[in-house]
């Protein structure tokens, strides 16, 4: 890529026993970038994502945020770092209202330590951020609402809007929309939208609903049997003779990849 990357992987692998999940994948993406991981089940592409987050160690190969490496950084670290996951599973705190959720996740951010005297209210920029980040993703009508009594949809949402709290640069989104009814898609698609259109995010995001993947994306990448198919904008990727077979024919010619 011309522009200077915020994360990459070199040479990326991982294997259990005698299977290679991810083989020597080499990737990158510059700052404010919307890149997609597409592939077959068994692809590698949430795997891919776990050494990412650091929820898995890479048998070889390294991964760099910033040009710094990330070798010996947890998962925690990583996120202080602005490196933000979100799962194929919800995962918020299900006993507490959808404000509390967003409302912690400033506070953890900021380290503040709140007075037990003193009602959270009276933290207004904290307040005013969790208000604003629920306004975003379509959540301003459910500050009141439990957690756990959302619907799926608005989990994810939810979910996401953690992530903008804890001002993470860049945004790991595994199946967002994994789960949803088809009446909730379009709303958790228009999140992940205006997310991109503002501009001061990293974006990617693996998905299978391929109409989403093309209106969104600067660039795809398909991840194939563990290895790096292909990488280009949605267009090059649509025409990819490669991409076409591994995905129409079911084959893997690795002659080809390597040529």
């Amino acid at each position: 890529m011309t522009l200077e990357s915020i994360i990459r992987a070199e040479n990326l692998s991982i294997q259990f026993g005698g299977h290679l999940a991810v083989d020597g994948v080499n990737f990158e993406m510059p700052a404010k970038h919307f890149k997609s991981i597409i592939g077959p089940n068994g692809a590698g592409k949430t795997t891919f994502f776990n050494l990412l987050s650091g929820e898995l160690k890479p048998t070889s190969g390294e991964i760099f945020l910033r040009g710094k490496s990330l070798a010996n950084d947890s998962p925690i670290e990583r996120t202080r770092k602005g490196l933000g996951r979100s799962f194929q599973i919800t995962n918020v705190f299900p006993n507490l209202t959808v404000f509390e959720n967003v409302r912690l996740a400033v506070q953890s951010r900021g380290k503040i330590r709140f007075n037990f005297f003193k009602h959270y209210m009276q933290y207004k920029a904290i307040t005013d951020e969790a208000i604003e980040i629920l306004d975003q993703v379509l959540l301003g009508n459910k500050v009141n609402a439990i957690a756990s009594q959302l619907s799926h949809g608005e989990k994810r949402k939810l979910e996401i809007a953690m992530l903008l709290a804890l001002n993470t640069e860049i945004l790991l989104l595994d199946e967002p929309t994994a789960g949803m009814s088809l009446e909730e898609v379009p709303a958790i698609l228009d999140v992940i939208r205006s997310i991109k259109d503002k501009g001061d995010k990293t974006i990617l995001l693996i998905e299978h609903k391929m109409d989403m993947i093309l209106d969104l994306s600067d660039s795809i990448m398909v991840l194939f049997n563990g290895k790096l198919l292909a990488d280009g904008t949605p267009s090059e990727i649509m025409n990819n003779e490669i991409v076409q077979e591994a995905y129409l024919g079911g084959l893997y010619n690795e002659q080809l990849i390597e040529t």
